[in-house]
């Protein structure tokens, strides 16, 4: 259900233009060409009329992380879309840096990630760290890198409120 206030919130966004985004696929294994989740992406930016405005493919280095993160938050780039390395594996340290540098979280976010993923996967959705945050006036979205886990992100939660999460930024 929308409230008119979200309603209203929703209509002036839509009024702001394209939002410029940026992605950050974490990853040991992937390259630029086997990179189907930033294909993926692209494909449903574009068509949503957005900007992707850099692309980062790197490993899930705690050093690597924090410096895309840096440069990409000082660039154009409204909202980071970062997809790998939000599991409990050893590797799996994306998470651990975003979480230290956020500024400020949305909880609900990786709640509903998880309440979503669970309707898919089951039980192995607790696994899952997907976190969302604001760091240095940047939207900070961090999810899995299964292709399923970034389409879900995508589809159910990033792609119907982008325009209202940027404008939110900046209002």
């Amino acid at each position: 259900m929308t409230t008119g206030s979200s309603a209203q919130h929703r209509a002036t966004a839509a009024q702001q233009g394209p939002v410029p985004i940026a992605l950050v696929t974490v990853s040991d294994s992937r390259t630029p060409e086997t990179d189907e989740n930033a294909a993926y992406l692209r494909e449903e930016i574009r068509r949503a009329g957005h900007d992707v405005v850099a692309y980062r493919l790197i490993k899930d280095e705690p050093a690597q992380v924090d410096a895309v993160l840096d440069e990409l938050a000082a660039g154009a780039a409204r909202i980071i879309l970062f997809n790998g390395g939000t599991g409990i594996s050893p590797r799996d340290r994306t998470f651990d840096v975003l979480n230290r540098k956020l500024e400020k979280t949305l909880p609900g976010f990786g709640e509903l990630f998880r309440m979503l993923s669970f309707e898919q996967v089951g039980a192995a959705a607790m696994l899952s760290r997907a976190v969302a945050g604001v760091y240095r006036n940047t939207l900070v979205i961090s999810t899995p890198g299964s292709p399923a886990a970034v389409r879900l992100a995508w589809e159910r939660l990033i792609a119907p409120e982008l325009e209202h999460l940027a404008w939110e930024l900046v209002r």
